[in-house]
């Protein structure tokens, strides 16, 4: 397996935090279910690697960098009208269901 479809279980933790991400929004931003997300985050079972590489894709076009061996970080500002108004979008579209 390639580093680029490395992730652990806390660096998952820590990108969804960063971004203020539910498990739902990573899912969905991924194209994956909750539980596959649920199960790597609670050590119940590894996820395949083309589910990983989804979840650092869903991290990447964020604008979360993953360093070898360290924590997520952010690459570019919150209030970089993408990620701030990415955010803003999906509340709204939430509490309008």
């Amino acid at each position: 397996m390639d580093s680029s479809s490395l992730l652990s279980a806390d660096q998952l933790r820590a990108a969804r935090s960063l971004l203020n991400w539910s498990r739902v929004q990573l899912a969905a931003k991924a194209n994956l279910s909750e539980m596959t997300i649920s199960d790597f985050e609670n050590g119940v079972r590894k996820p395949r690697p083309h589910n990983i590489a989804a979840m650092r894709h869903a991290f990447g076009d964020a604008g979360i960098v993953f360093t070898v061996g360290g924590t997520p970080s952010l690459a570019r500002p919150e209030d970089d009208r993408g990620l701030a108004t990415d955010n803003r979008m999906w509340r709204r579209r939430t509490r309008k269901a």
